[in-house]
């Protein structure tokens, strides 16, 4: 059999999740540079119709592999379970999200496959006739480039990365249906517990102000408000840091923990522009980004870079705009 670049997808309480649909554009993208047919495997208990889903959506050939034990993802089946199949399609590359699932097994399953594992992959490139994948060092001040070379590279892609495909109607793909019988030795799935927290205030809001550790102290966050009130239909968001230290609630947390946005207007105050967070904000209409430290991440995906101490800046910005508009 013919080598193959692999998919995992991701589902979660009978929903595929986005991020299945960007590993696919990443994977058509890495087929552009090596030919070879891509499939997506998706694992559980009751899969057929996400499968069908998938093929109908994307024009992939799917593996539907179900498996009435994992009732909830388990980490050790997954690599179980993929080990045996992966052989089977003598896979060259797969692809997982760099989520807390795929950095759950994909490592694991690296380890039983003797393959190499690349995690948080944002780009595929060719570079001197060999193909590379690309991804954040130092908190995203650096951009590595890792040659795929051995046998078997499994890849975790950063989620918000790679824009899913807009196809036309196309035929859909094969959906190959497998059963597979599982106990888990060392590890039992008990479930989930969903965060109670509510993000529909940033996820509605036009415009943005979100704090970064950068702020210096949460007394800080009184002018980031001050900020936010100078904008209509804006919302005050935050860094994990800053919801983690107790400065904002947690339904204010933007990044692949918290709530992905896509504002008009995003202005970063204090946010240093680690993946984690600019995941879950890059697609914003327009990003002005604040930071004392002109070598911040956060720079490199801003349209305006302000290189100044928020609390010297903010208040000169808001006095000035107060100013402007006593005169019109």
């Amino acid at each position: 059999m013919a080598s193959s670049i692999i998919v995992i997808a991701e589902h979660l309480d009978g929903r595929i999740r986005q991020v299945t649909y960007e590993l696919i554009a990443c994977a058509v993208k890495l087929q552009r540079f090596e030919p070879l047919p891509i499939k997506v495997m998706i694992l559980g208990d009751d899969v057929v119709g996400m499968a069908r889903e998938i093929a109908e959506s994307s024009g992939q050939d799917i593996v539907a592999v179900q498996a009435p034990t994992l009732q909830r993802y388990n980490g050790e089946a997954y690599r179980d379970l993929l080990q045996n199949l992966l052989g089977q399609y003598h896979s060259t590359y797969v692809c997982a999200a760099h989520t807390s699932q795929g950095l759950d097994f994909a490592p694991a399953l690296a380890v039983a496959l003797a393959a190499d594992c690349i995690t948080g992959v944002e780009d595929i490139v060719e570079k001197d006739g060999s193909i590379c994948v690309a991804r954040p060092l130092y908190g995203g001040k650096i951009i590595a480039y890792h040659s795929l070379g051995s046998k078997t590279s499994i890849l975790t892609v950063q989620p918000g990365i790679f824009k899913p495909l807009e196809c036309e109607f196309q035929a859909p793909g094969a959906v190959e249906i497998k059963s597979m019988i599982y106990e888990s030795r060392q590890s039992v799935s008990l479930g989930l517990k969903q965060a109670a927290a509510d993000t529909s205030g940033i996820a509605e809001a036009k415009v943005i102000v979100a704090a970064g550790r950068g702020i210096g102290e949460a007394q800080n966050l009184d002018i980031i408000e001050q900020l936010a009130n100078v904008f209509p239909r804006s919302a005050v968001a935050g860094s994990r840091i800053v919801c983690d230290m107790g400065w904002l609630e947690y339904k204010c947390q933007v990044g692949v923990t918290g709530a992905t946005v896509t504002p008009e207007l995003y202005l970063a105050c204090g946010i240093s522009g680690a993946v984690q967070h600019v995941s879950g904000m890059r697609n914003s209409g327009f990003i002005v980004a604040i930071n004392k430290d002109p070598a911040a991440a956060i720079f490199q995906i801003s349209d305006v870079c302000v290189v100044e101490d928020l609390t010297t800046f903010i208040p000169i910005f808001i006095e000035t705009y107060k100013k402007f508009k006593s005169h019109k």
